[in-house]
């Protein structure tokens, strides 16, 4: 029944009976690589040490974009590897397919970020599911780390059509941004701010036009985190008063002036329109003194920028030269942040600078930290020293919008930690509310509570709500993913779900319970936290388990770290063979369990396409027959889109079985399955209804959407097939882990104990990845992120502590 799972072990010695062959002598330790060249493409999220680069380099090599070495020209990306993340976001910081995700998360959406390769080849000899063998090549011919174009133009940024919630909500975190950051200001927060295009130029706009549609992922530098879907510099939150208009699209005279400078330098006009936007009021003044500036348009790289600065500027663009340093100095951040960082150590900025020919990296940094345009911070390093010693500090370096974020969300946490002055006696609640009772008086007599556990352990809040409620309490109960009796994050912040705000632009409770919390990023916290009345409770609850949020932050590891209030381990564990399967792999083990009524299940297959086939099989016909589950409950889940078994293979696959069509609608029929992406680290499951003039008409658990037809191609895919970023905080009778032979690098201890735990009643693991499945559980642990929330945290909790009564 236990032992670790080795090559020919199952942890369940069973199989289906029906449909294709289950093998009970299996190991679990080797699922194939969930689909997308994830084996020799590490996501950047879930791959042990870096992804492989799209051309199928090995992993860790960057490669430079025109084929030279960093410092002569500089690394494509920058990065050991570019990855593409698999949240499930929108493109352009949003998801893996689609442009990218944060965040060792996958953005449901997330994020974070499992990154996947675009060829959609398998690395290593496997071959794709046309039979093609795994090449080296990017999906568009580019060399590594060069996007191909796939998507939207900026010109079509240029009219901009009526807002849609997805637009409404992002006007929103702008306003809530500005409030932070005049707050901040007023009250002086204790941050101080110390020829032509290289290449075609059509590879340029192929490049940024990709990017946008999610084609490809941006580069990314820093490989010590899960990739994450890169959010707006904006904490995502609606302000109580009536919404303010979007900021304005860029003037057309401003578009046509940006446009006179770009072909000056060679580079395409059709960027005009992203550069505009990017940069905002006198792009084109700030293009001609600063051609680097256009690093601000997502999906141009250094090398691109460095070329179009030579045709303006001429031999007065040089490596050394200040504007390029500080704009290398944001764009390496901007890349940081796609891994989940909210700062970078100097010394590991400088050796970036240094890796693109900048002179004298550490002088640059002090210039661009001189310039305000980034911030420096010194946090210390272990206890304090005795009175005359020099305390040792770590010098860190972040952009404003994450340092006012997490520095907000520090101050509100901290606000509800030390202000709360209103204990009850709920002990006769208590006492009715079974395994929620510690949780019960934990709450009852402080404003912070955190609570961690698996699936079995949501009940806790459950009986908790249940107890206030009974008591007289506004509550609320909010979640990442849509859930039974929940509202979801989203929609809470932006007014469309939940309680509401009072006449102040707080939620109207006194208790807000927020499932899922490791799926908070700290822009969504921040807003979040900001919007608790003082006097109510908050309950963080969630299990630290699966894999982190999509956007920059570690909010739940941090303020559990911060050991800032009081904090609940739940002791209910997840029933069954499932439950126990995935407690032991929370734990680095991959066990042997009993499961008598095929609650487990692993399919052997020798490469990607016997995984597909097996997969489409599993779901429309083994576990509808064996167990009673329709196939519309069955959720596959893959490390990734791209490859010959990844999200978009499987999903073409299992539509031509389920519901075939012509894709007449942008690729989709009704009745198709398909996840909605309508902002960075939001995916929501739903079905095609139909489509019109006005677009595609969807289902979402209920709710009528319409996506506009121009926002099809960004912000909807199929969902027969999700990447677990997408699946967190959701599950369904029945789950399908595809795990092909290329997927091995993908896998680490958080992605599978999340795949895994997505099931309720059924489990099948289709597996080719031999011994790479239990190394991964036991040894690949989630790569850190650089945050400060935990150090901010602790010292606001100990200076309220120190001051008198």
């Amino acid at each position: 029944m236990s032992g670790r799972g080795g090559a020919g072990e199952s942890p369940a010695r069973t199989s289906t009976g029906d449909g294709p062959a289950a093998s009970d002598t299996a190991a679990p330790g080797t699922p194939e690589a969930e689909g997308d060249r994830h084996g020799a493409t590490a996501n950047a999220a879930d791959a042990p040490g870096g992804s492989e680069a799209e051309d199928g380099t090995a992993p860790g090599t960057a490669g430079a974009e025109d084929g030279t070495a960093p410092g002569g020209s500089e690394a494509a990306d920058g990065t050991p590897g570019g990855s593409e993340t698999e949240n499930g976001t929108a493109p352009g910081g949003s998801e893996a397919e689609d442009g990218t995700a944060p965040g060792g998360s996958e953005a449901a959406d997330g994020t974070p970020g499992e990154s996947e390769t675009e060829n959609g080849t398998a690395p290593g000899g496997s071959e794709a599911a046309d039979g093609a063998p795994g090449g080296s090549e990017a999906a568009d011919g580019t060399a590594p780390g060069t996007a191909g174009a796939e998507g939207a133009t900026g010109s079509d940024e240029a009219a901009q059509p009526a807002l849609s919630e997805a637009e409404a909500e992002l006007a929103a975190q702008k306003i809530e941004r500005e409030r932070i950051a005049r707050r901040k200001a007023e009250r002086q927060g204790p941050v101080d701010a110390g020829a032509k295009l290289s290449g075609k130029a059509a590879d340029l706009l192929a490049a940024v036009r990709a990017v946008e549609s999610g084609e490809k992922p941006s580069p990314v530098y820093f490989d010590e985190a899960p990739t994450s879907p890169r959010k707006p510099a904006t904490a995502p939150a609606t302000p109580p008063a009536p919404a303010r208009p979007a900021p304005a699209a860029p003037s057309a005279a401003g578009i046509e002036d940006v446009r006179a400078v770009l072909a000056r330098g060679g580079a395409p006009e059709a960027l005009a329109g992203p550069a505009a936007t990017a940069l905002g009021e006198g792009a084109a003044e700030q293009l001609a003194h600063d051609p680097w500036r256009l690093l601000a348009v997502a999906g141009v790289r250094p090398t691109q920028a460095d070329g179009f600065a030579r045709a303006l500027l001429g031999a007065e663009a040089g490596p050394g030269d200040e504007r390029r340093a500080t704009a290398l100095v944001g764009w390496l951040l901007e890349q940081a942040a796609l891994k989940g960082h909210t700062a970078l150590d100097a010394p590991t900025l400088e050796s970036a600078l240094t890796q693109y020919g900048v002179p004298d990296p550490a002088e640059s940094l002090e210039q661009a930290i001189g310039e305000g345009a980034v911030l420096v911070f010194h946090e210390p390093l272990g206890p304090p020293v005795a009175e005359g010693e020099e305390q040792p500090v770590r010098v860190l370096v972040g952009l404003e919008g994450y340092a006012l974020a997490e520095e907000s969300l520090a101050d509100g946490l901290a606000r509800l930690a030390n202000t709360f002055n209103d204990p009850a006696d709920w002990e006769k609640a208590a006492s009715g509310a079974g395994p929620g009772a510690d949780l019960v008086r934990a709450v009852s007599g402080h404003g912070l509570v955190t609570h961690t556990g698996g699936e079995a352990a949501r009940a806790e809040p459950l009986a908790l709500l249940t107890a206030a409620r009974d008591l007289g309490l506004r509550v609320c109960l909010a979640a990442h993913a849509p859930a039974p009796g929940a509202v979801t994050v989203a929609g809470l912040l932006s007014g469309t779900q939940g309680p509401g705000r009072d006449a102040d632009g707080q939620f109207a409770v006194d208790l807000l319970v927020v499932l899922d919390a490791p799926q908070l990023d700290v822009e969504t916290a921040a807003a979040l936290v900001e919007s608790v009345p003082d006097g109510a409770r908050l309950v963080l609850s969630g299990d630290p388990g699966v894999l982190g949020s999509a956007g920059p932050g570690r909010v739940f590891g941090d303020v559990l770290a911060a050991r800032a209030c009081p904090q609940l381990v739940s002791r209910t564990p997840d029933p069954g063979p499932i439950g126990e399967l995935v407690s032991g792999i929370g734990i680095g083990e991959l066990n042997q369990v009993d499961a008598p009524g095929k609650e487990v299940v692993i399919v052997p297959v020798r490469d990607a396409g016997e995984a597909v086939h097996r997969t489409v099989q599993l779901v429309a016909e083994s576990v509808p027959r064996a167990f009673g589950i329709p196939a519309d409950s069955v959720q596959v889940i893959t490390p990734g889109h791209g490859g010959s078994a990844g999200t978009r293979a499987l999903n073409a696959a299992l539509k031509e079985r389920l519901n075939p069509g012509p894709g007449r609608f942008g690729g989709f029929d009704p009745g198709d399955r398909v996840v909605h992406v309508p902002s960075p680290g939001r995916a929501e499951p739903g079905r095609v209804v139909s489509a019109d003039a006005q677009g595609l008409h969807l289902d979402a658990a209920g709710a009528r959407i319409v996506v506009p037809k121009e926002q099809v191609d960004s912000q909807v895919r199929h969902g027969w097939a999700v990447t677990a970023h997408q699946a967190v905080g959701a599950r369904w009778p029945a789950v399908v882990v595809v795990l092909p032979g290329d997927a091995a690098q993908a896998l680490s201890r958080d992605w599978v104990y999340s795949a895994f735990g997505r099931a309720e009643r059924h489990l099948s693991v289709v597996h080719g990845v031999d011994q790479a499945l239990p190394r991964a559980v036991a040894e690949v642990l989630p790569k850190p992120r650089t945050t400060r929330l935990t150090g901010l945290l602790r010292a606001l909790v100990a200076a309220a502590q120190d001051q008198p009564e």
